[in-house]
């Protein structure tokens, strides 16, 4: 089983734009279609409360003709337009499809951060773990999600294994990033952000990267737009993740980065696993 997750950063700018990035964007759409995951999922769609709009789901349709949709947006009171998430999956599957409160504090139950689907041998969540935020305004609140997320993982662990991937906002390690002695005190790299991940890990969970390709450096997920020359000097975090229960941890074929080529921001990331749904 083939699964592909990313984050878009803007599904309309994704399929609608026609600026530079957007067509960089769809080239990386179109990478994501060549290797036809059973599964694909999203973060930071930044779609309205009601979803896809019908051209959006037209576009989708098109480009992903053999795929079902499902979505989680971000609603009141929660900004609009603001974080979410997808999934495609195949349409021969029939996975079980919930959207998940997890208790979370302020509005970030609310902002469309988690979507799982239940297979019969498995869990396959996502999630769009909340950043930090500038000048860390958010780490406190962030704390208090990674441990509820965590709570969360568990308790689906104790029914079946599961899957979990997405946007973790968080650079495990210090060969997680290019730079770590210059980002002690940056969102997603705070001491407090890095327990988090540690203390989700030792619930019984694998890093499937780590699992399989050991303590490699300089292999990141994401690079800043800001800095135009990011991507170029691979000045980069590992920020994305795909977690599995520990006792699953030998189904695990493939854990890599896909080549987004020259768009910069996030990279989509592939798991492949023995898995029959």
């Amino acid at each position: 089983m083939k699964l592909i997750s990313w984050n878009i950063d803007s599904l309309n700018a994704a399929l609608t734009g026609v600026s530079e990035r957007a067509l960089l964007s769809r080239n990386v759409l179109k990478t994501i279609v060549d290797h036809n995951p059973e599964v694909i999922a999203l973060q930071e769609t930044k779609l309205p409360s009601t979803g896809p709009t019908k051209k959006h789901l037209e576009i989708l349709k098109n480009m992903f003709p053999d795929y079902e949709i499902v979505w989680n947006s971000s609603v009141e009171p929660a900004r609009k337009g603001y974080a979410g998430t997808m999934f495609l999956y195949k349409n021969h599957l029939s996975p079980a499809v919930t959207f998940p409160k997890i208790g979370a504090p302020g509005t970030m139950d609310y902002e469309g951060r988690i979507i799982t689907l239940e297979f019969d041998n498995f869990y396959l969540t996502q999630v769009y773990t909340p950043n930090a935020g500038e000048g860390l305004n958010r780490l406190d609140e962030r704390q208090i999600w990674d441990i509820k997320y965590a709570d969360y993982l568990e308790e689906l662990d104790k029914k079946k294994p599961v899957i979990a991937t997405g946007d973790f906002n968080v650079a495990h390690r210090e060969i997680d990033l290019a730079h770590p002695e210059n980002n002690r005190q940056s969102a997603g790299f705070t001491d407090e952000e890095r327990e988090g991940f540690t203390n989700l890990l030792a619930r019984g969970f694998t890093d499937t990267f780590r699992y399989l390709h050991g303590d490699v450096a300089g292999v990141y997920t994401w690079w800043a737009q800001r800095v135009k020359t990011s991507k170029i000097n691979n000045s980069g975090w590992r920020i994305d993740y795909f977690l599995v229960s520990d006792r699953i941890a030998d189904w695990v074929i493939k854990s890599e980065m896909i080549d987004s080529g020259p768009r910069q921001d996030h990279t989509p990331i592939l798991l492949e696993i023995d898995s029959q749904c």
